[in-house]
């Protein structure tokens, strides 16, 4: 079963999925918004060649724990992607501090400001899955 995991922004929206085993994320790309049906459309090609059964958004609560506009907006986003793929299920996951996590690790790869910021938005979803992954580990190991 393969998790795909979206980073939604006011312009993109990162994209990870999971290896076949739910083990690590790995990014796929960064969608520039356009239309919300082309942002779809994208998202249905994806969910098609990895074969995706469930997605994982990023909510980004404010960091007391409160939700702001961004987590209306990325509500609002899972209410429209609920629409669109009625057999997927969707789950939030706490996204405070992703973008700084990968920020930090593309940085100590030394990688450019410029390349940097082409590809923020797609670590960050890694960031995001492979917490969400980890988590359903620890719980399977639990059981």
């Amino acid at each position: 079963m393969r998790i795909m995991s979206l980073d939604v922004g006011s312009q993109t929206i990162g994209v990870a999925v999971s290896d076949p085993f739910g083990w690590t994320a790995q990014g796929v790309e960064t969608i520039r918004h356009t239309t919300r049906e082309k942002d779809f459309a994208r998202l249905r090609e994806l969910t098609s060649r990895y074969s995706v059964e469930e997605f994982v958004l990023g909510m980004p609560y404010n960091m007391n724990g409160t939700k702001g506009v961004r987590a209306e907006r990325t509500e609002e986003f899972a209410r429209e992607l609920a629409e669109a793929f009625p057999d997927i299920p969707y789950h939030f996951w706490d996204e405070r501090l992703t973008t700084v996590m990968a920020q930090r690790e593309l940085i100590a790869a030394d990688v450019s400001r410029k390349k940097r910021k082409k590809v923020i938005d797609k670590m960050a979803a890694v960031v995001i899955l492979q917490g969400y992954l980890d988590h359903l580990s620890m719980q399977k190991k639990g059981d």
